[in-house]
């Protein structure tokens, strides 16, 4: 089955459209991602820290939370160029974060802004991002569509059940 936001993708995108994906995090999610980033602050690692912090425990790195966007963005086609991001909760390890991404608006040369609102599982806002960027333009599309009829063959999330 096509992932639905490719599929909106190939149909066109238009100001106002939605989409929402939900993640639940991990420490060892945390643990690659400070690996990979080379991010050991000791928030993310050390509880003596968090403490001090006033925080229940330790936390995901706040891009790890953030880069739930690329969900939607590699879906699409979307090449950024930019993004702002206010963190204003921590997210803890086992924490389910839904990420709302709208876009907000598009130009006819389909420069595009977008707004994405996270929110744990109790529905508290835990960050929120504003992002522009570039949408597929009409034969962008066509390969997108293309690669749909191969089964989107590089595209891990193209065969997972959506319900």
């Amino acid at each position: 089955m096509p992932n639905p936001i490719r599929l909106k993708a190939v149909q066109g995108l238009t100001e106002g459209d939605s989409f929402s994906v939900t993640r639940t995090f991990t420490k060892e999610d945390t643990l690659a991602f400070g690996d990979l980033t080379r991010d050991y602050n000791p928030v993310h690692y050390d509880s003596r820290w968090t403490a001090l912090k006033g925080m229940k425990g330790l936390i995901c790195h706040g891009l790890l939370v953030g880069s739930m966007i690329c969900e939607f963005g590699g879906q699409v086609g979307w090449l950024a160029t930019g993004m702002d991001f206010k963190f204003l909760k921590p997210v803890y390890f086992g924490d389910t974060i839904r990420c709302m991404v709208t876009i907000t608006k598009i130009d006819d040369r389909m420069h595009a802004e977008a707004e994405a609102i996270f929110t744990n599982q109790d529905n508290e806002q835990v960050g929120h991002a504003y992002l522009t960027g570039r949408l597929p333009t009409s034969p962008e599309r066509d390969i997108l569509k293309q690669m749909l009829s191969e089964n989107d063959p590089t595209n891990k999330l193209s065969n997972k059940e959506y319900g």
